[in-house]
């Protein structure tokens, strides 16, 4: 599946209330804190590649996000399970996998037909939102859809950011 998704800069409070007045559903709130690792045979800042466990209302998620497959959005494939967390994490490191930072948000999720609306609040770096939708394919024709929905919140294609939360937190000082 390819995760197919767009983040910006947004004033919650504005966003949400279009989104209450476009009818979108109000999913939930979920405070993460997601660990980001690197690998001993390869830079994963080098190669574009992520890998992390995601700890959530006591549910932990592993997920590797491969290669952004095109220049405007944060498109690529995503591969998820569950797992223990805290074995999880003791596996990596004894594999050689190091931590390269930890980034802990709060997000706020609607739906709206089939895209993900993502309200999060990252400590230092303020608001955002992200938009995504999940398909098997035509990345193109998604990508214009979710360009489509963001005008609504006075957000254009070039206002994207494809920058990460942890390499804006690592250029901070303030991902570990």
């Amino acid at each position: 599946m390819l995760e197919i998704e767009v983040k910006a800069r947004a004033h919650h409070q504005k966003v949400k209330e279009l989104l209450k007045g476009m009818g979108a559903d109000f999913i939930g709130v979920q405070h993460h804190r997601d660990t980001y690792f690197n690998a001993p045979h390869r830079d994963f800042a080098n190669t574009d590649e992520a890998l992390r466990i995601r700890a959530v209302n006591g549910r932990s998620v592993m997920t590797y996000k491969g290669k952004k497959l095109d220049t405007i959005s944060k498109t690529r494939e995503e591969l998820e399970t569950e797992v223990d967390g805290g074995t999880t994490r003791s596996i990596l490191l004894a594999l050689g996998f190091h931590e390269s930072g930890v980034v802990r948000k709060t997000r706020e999720i609607f739906r709206y037909d089939n895209i993900i609306i993502c309200l999060d609040n990252v400590g230092s770096l303020g608001e955002f939102i992200e938009v995504e939708i999940i398909a098997e394919s035509d990345i193109q024709s998604h990508r214009k859809r979710i360009f489509s929905f963001l005008e609504k919140f006075d957000i254009q294609e070039k206002d994207s950011i494809r920058t990460s939360y942890l390499e804006m937190l690592l250029e901070q000082g303030a991902g570990k």
